[in-house]
């Protein structure tokens, strides 16, 4: 009886771990994103915009206008400003599809207001601006093949 106590006991003892015993993982379903769809733009872009700034106490004195009319314009408009020197800067952009194509432009401006100005001086002025050399570029625009690829 004592072997058989003795042999039950063993075999209790082999069956009980002493390391407590835990459940298997159970991990939550994988995630599954909703299909994503492109939004769809009705129209192309078409806008129109300006604005103006004259501030004789800093001096600042700039103006910008710009459009685009959807597909059929890509992008046009003009700044201008006046530069430390009295000079005007006018800047007249495009795109027109091939890339981007600026002009500018300087004026001499004028400080002394024209009624302190003869007539002859202003003759002599007019004609000086108009004279003025025009700026030219040493090399000719680079000319680029079309795209070979389509737009979207």
């Amino acid at each position: 009886m004592e072997l058989v106590l003795f042999a039950s006991v063993l075999a209790l003892g082999a069956c009980v771990s002493p390391y407590p015993s835990y459940p298997a993982p159970a991990y939550p379903a994988p995630y599954k994103p909703y299909p994503y769809a492109a939004p769809e733009y009705d129209l192309p872009a078409k806008y129109d915009f300006s604005y103006e700034v004259a501030d004789s106490y800093t001096g600042d004195y700039k103006s910008q206008y710009e459009y685009r009319d959807g597909d059929v314009v890509k992008v046009k408009g003009q700044y201008s400003l006046v530069e430390p020197d009295g000079t005007k800067r006018i800047v007249e952009y495009s795109d027109d599809g091939y890339g981007f194509n600026a002009v500018v432009k300087k004026t001499v401006m004028l400080r002394l207001p024209t009624s302190q100005l003869t007539q002859l001086q202003l003759t002599q002025l007019q004609h000086t601006l108009r004279t003025q050399p025009q700026h030219t570029p040493a090399h000719p625009a680079p000319a680029y093949p079309r795209p070979a690829y389509k737009p979207y």
